[in-house]
């Protein structure tokens, strides 16, 4: 049990210089990009388009581990409260933190939450074999789905079929992106060399 809660180094450690805070911070806004560029491509899927962004998020948390994942998404969801269109549906939808308190703030939430577990489970050892990788990634998608589905519903009302506008819809799409990300993790382990001591 002591071995669970081991803290292992997530897979940036592996890459020079990243100590520095310069660095750190150069991973945080490269990160935030990344975040903002994947929320504006859409791919066709049934039943409902879907973004690459809740991968990027997932993948973000299990490679920069749980502390640096948290600064990136809070520099993210910082962006987009300053009121720059790094949202899905932004401007079009409104921007700042009249589009976060909208309907999808809940999954903005979830998105911190989900990048800071999968960074702690990547730290101990959940990125090393594909099916803990696929365990960590579930779990960070239901810390997504779960705040996102309970502020859907406080904000349009539970009189509505809230699991049917916020949940049902994206289980395909997410399934897909959980069963790549699972094949991608151990792939970049096998890939980015350990550092050597």
């Amino acid at each position: 049990m002591s071995q669970f809660f081991a803290s292992q180094p997530p897979l940036i450690a592996h890459l020079p210089g990243e100590r520095s805070l310069a660095v750190k911070v150069a991973i945080a806004v490269a990160g935030s990009i990344l975040l903002a560029i994947s929320a504006k491509l859409q791919v066709p899927f049934y039943p409902v388009p879907v973004t690459m962004q809740t991968l990027v998020v997932l993948v973000l948390g299990m490679t920069l581990g749980s502390r640096l994942a948290f600064a990136t998404l809070a520099l993210y969801l910082a962006e987009g409260m300053a009121g720059l269109p790094v949202f899905a549906g932004t401007p079009e939808k409104g921007i700042g933190l009249a589009y976060m308190m909208g309907p999808t703030g809940g999954y903005l939430l979830g998105y911190i939450l989900a990048a800071t577990l999968t960074g702690w489970l990547a730290e101990r050892g959940f990125d090393r074999s594909l099916p803990k990788a696929a365990f960590a990634l579930v779990l960070g998608n239901i810390a997504i789905y779960v705040p996102g589905v309970l502020w859907l519903g406080s904000v349009i009302g539970w009189d509505k079929p809230v699991l049917a506008y916020g949940l049902i819809p994206f289980l395909a799409g997410d399934a897909l992106k959980l069963a790549l990300g699972a094949c991608l993790l151990p792939l970049l382990r096998h890939v980015v060399p350990a550092r050597k001591a």
